[in-house]
Formats: structure tokens, sequence, C-alpha cells
């Protein structure tokens, strides 16, 4: 492997975060909306690219060991390191995917916090208007299993089922 083959898996590692930070913002534009209907499908893109995230992921660190031992440092040196050792130009080139990669996890740690956040206060208000309907009360599961007997998972409050079905 060469300095080359590093920085297309670079570039190639840097595309997939930057779809990974577009999918986590609209992500987050769906729950502030309160527009849960494609929030699974939201959520199934992103678990997919955080798949695809860490195939690229070892082909970089596969990549990098053979560049590190090409230029004299041992395996699982820092991109950083590698940078310093390297060549001009691939010094700059490095050095530039290093500080865009760091720029893009600091943009999904925010996005990630937020959107968790979003998730747990929506959570919380669908748990609220549950107890004011006086459809839950504490943690206790209400309704049916799957061959219809309500006294495995009863719990205190009101069943809600249609009887006239």
């Amino acid at each position: 492997m060469s300095l080359p083959d590093l920085a297309a898996v670079l570039w190639r590692q840097r595309e997939l975060l930057e779809r990974l930070v577009y999918r986590l913002e609209c992500e987050q534009l769906l729950l502030a909306a309160g527009r849960t209907r494609f929030l699974p499908l939201a959520t199934a893109e992103v678990e997919e690219l955080i798949s695809e995230l860490s195939v690229i992921e070892m082909q970089r660190a596969s990549v990098a060991d053979a560049v590190a031992a090409e230029v004299g440092l041992a395996a699982g040196t820092p991109l950083e390191e590698l940078a310093a050792a390297a060549e001009p130009p691939w010094t700059g080139v490095l050095v530039d995917h290093r500080n865009a990669l760091l720029t893009l996890t600091g943009e999904l740690t925010v996005l990630a916090e937020a959107n968790r956040h979003l998730m747990a206060a929506g959570l919380q208000a669908v748990e609220q208007a549950m107890i004011q309907l006086g459809l839950r009360e504490g943690r206790s599961s209400i309704g049916y299993d799957a061959q219809g007997r309500r006294e495995l998972i009863a719990g205190a409050g009101a069943t809600v089922v249609d009887r006239s079905l």
C-alpha cells in the first residue's frame, strides 16, 4: 500500500462522515418537527452508514499500517505522525484529511447528543400524555400478548380495547 491508497481511503471515510452528518441533521429535523413517520427510515440510513464506516475504518487502519511500515514507523501510528514522516506533498494532504476528520467527528458528536436529547424529550412527552389519559401508571404495560392473554402483561390503569370488534 502507498500514500495515494491511504489518501483515497481517507477521502472515502470523509465522504461517509459527511453523509452521516447530513443524515443526522435530517433525523434531527424530523425529531424537532415531531414528524415521526419517516424516523425509522432515517434511523436505518444512519445505521447503514455506521456499518459502512466500520468497514472503511478497518481498511484505513490496514492501509495506514502498511504506509507506516513504508516510512519506518510502527503499526497503529496516528495520522498526525504519518503526516510528519511523509514527504511533501503528502504531508499537507494527510494533515488536511486529519483536520477534516476531526471537524466532522466534532459535528457528529454535537448532532448525536442533540438527537439523543430530542428523542428523550419526545419519549417523556408520550409517557406524560399516556399518564394524563389514564392509559398508563408507573412502568406497567397494558394490553394483550400474541395469544390474547391479558394477565401476562397486565398492569394498573385503564385498558383501551375496542370491544365491538
